[in-house]
C-alpha cells in the first residue's frame, strides 16, 4: 500500500494522527496545508517526509502562476524553505527539498516543461523510497532467524515510508520468506507511535504482536524473551543515529544483555557530513506530556522536557541495514572519512 500519493495537484495521504481508531485520508493542495501536516504528526517518519517534502515544492510548482523561470524559482525556493523550517532533526525532510530544488535549479527551459520536471523528480523520490525499503527487507531478513521474537520501538513501517518499510520492512522480508515472527512493540511515549501505529499495522497483517509499555523493555530482556532489537532512524551522522526517543535506553539495554541491536534505514538517511554534536534536536510541546489527546495528566505549570529523538552513539548498534548493504562496525569506522570528503 503506498501511504503518499500525488493525484493532479494533491497529494493524497494518511492522517496518521487519527489512528488506530479512524481510517481518515488528507488531501492536501497547498505547501502551507503540507507544513502544517509535517508540523502536527500527521505526516511523520523520516523516509515518508523525504517524499513528502518533494511533493510539498512539487504543490508550489503545480499551482503556480508565474510566468518565467526566475519568478517561480523564487516560489519553489520560498515554499521549500517553509517546508524545511518544520522539524529540524530529521535529515529526510531537507533532503527531499534540496534534491527537487537542486533539479528546478539546473533546468532552464520553458516554464511549464519545468513544473512538470519538479513534479516528476518529487514522484521519483517516492517511488525509489519504496523500492529501496523492499531492499531493506531483503538485506534485514539474512539477519533473522526462524522464530526469532523482535522488539521494536516507535513506528518504522509502511506508515513512516511511502511503501513497506524499514525496520518493520525487515520483518515483513522475513515472514515472506515463511519465518516465523513475533514482533514486541514499545508503546512510544509521549505520542504512542508504537501502541497507536505499529500494533495497527502488524495486526491488521496478522503478526502475532506483544504490546508493553516503554518502561518495561530491561525487564523483556532480561527474561530472555527478545532475540533482536530493529528501529528506524531519523538521522544517520559519523558516530551516531538519531532516532524517536527511548532509542538510546533500548540500546544500552540490548548491549548489557548481548542482544543485537539493529537500524533499518534508507541512504537518504545518512549525513556522514555532520556529527552527533552537530545535530538539533527537536524539542516539542510540553502538551504532548502532560496531556493524552485534551484529558491531562499532569499538574497544571509543572516544568516538562519533550525531545523528539535521542542520539544513540555506533559502539552500541550492531548493524545498519540500508538498501545497498548491511554496515558494520568496521564500516562504520569509515563514516567519518567519508563524512570528510562530502565537507
Amino acid at each position: 500500500m503506498r501511504t503518499i500519493q500525488w493525484r493532479n495537484g494533491t497529494v493524497i495521504t494518511i492522517d496518521q494522527t487519527k489512528l488506530p481508531l479512524r481510517e481518515e485520508t488528507l488531501e492536501i493542495k497547498t505547501v502551507e496545508k503540507m507544513a502544517e501536516a509535517i508540523k502536527t504528526l500527521r505526516v511523520r517518519g523520516a523516509p515518508l517526509l523525504g517524499a513528502a517534502a518533494g511533493f510539498g515544492v512539487a504543490l508550489a510548482a503545480y499551482h503556480s502562476k508565474a510566468k518565467n523561470r526566475e519568478k517561480l524559482l523564487s516560489e519553489l525556493e520560498s515554499a521549500g524553505a517553509i517546508i524545511k523550517s518544520q522539524r529540524p532533526t530529521a535529515v529526510n525532510l531537507s533532503w527531499g527539498v534540496d534534491r527537487v530544488l537542486e533539479k528546478a535549479r539546473g533546468f532552464s527551459g520553458d516554464v511549464e516543461v519545468l513544473k512538470n520536471v519538479v513534479i516528476e523528480e518529487a514522484q521519483k523520490i517516492a517511488d525509489e523510497d519504496a523500492q529501496q525499503n523492499h531492499a531493506i527487507g531483503k538485506n534485514g531478513a539474512a539477519l533473522i532467524k526462524d522464530g526469532d521474537t523482535i522488539l521494536t520501538h516507535c513506528n518504522a513501517g509502511e506508515l513512516a515510508t511511502v511503501e513497506y518499510g524499514t525496520a518493520l520492512g525487515v520483518i515483513r522480508a522475513a515472514r515472506e520468506q515463511g519465518k516465523k515472527i513475533k514482533v514486541i512493540i514499545d508503546e512510544t511515549r509521549p505520542l504512542l507511535q508504537g501502541a497507536r501505529l505499529t500494533a495497527y499495522e502488524l495486526k491488521r497483517d496478522g503478526v502475532p504482536i506483544t504490546l508493553i509499555t516503554d518502561n518495561m523493555a530491561g525487564y523483556v530482556m532480561s527474561k530472555g524473551v527478545v532475540d533482536k532489537v530493529i528501529v528506524g532512524a531519523d538521522r544517520i551522522v559519523q558516530d551516531a543515529v538519531i532516532n524517536k526517543i527511548g532509542t538510546f535506553s533500548l540500546a544500552i539495554l540490548a548491549h548489557e544483555h548481548g542482544i543485537p541491536f539493529y537500524v533499518a534505514a534508507p541512504k537518504s538517511t545518512f549525513d556522514l557530513a555532520h556529527r552527533a554534536s552537530d545535530v538539533i534536536i527537536e524539542e516539542r510541546r510540553p502538551e504532548e506530556v502532560t496531556c493524552i489527546d485534551s484529558f491531562r495528566i499532569a499538574p497544571e505549570g509543572v516544568n516538562v522536557m519533550n525531545p523528539a529523538f535521542d542520539i544513540t552513539p555506533l559502539k552500541y548498534v550492531s548493524a545498519i541495514i540500508s538498501e545497498s548493504q548491511v554496515y558494520y562496525g568496521k564500516d562504520f569506522r569509515k563514516f567519518k572519512e567519508q563524512g570528510e570528503r562530502v565537507r
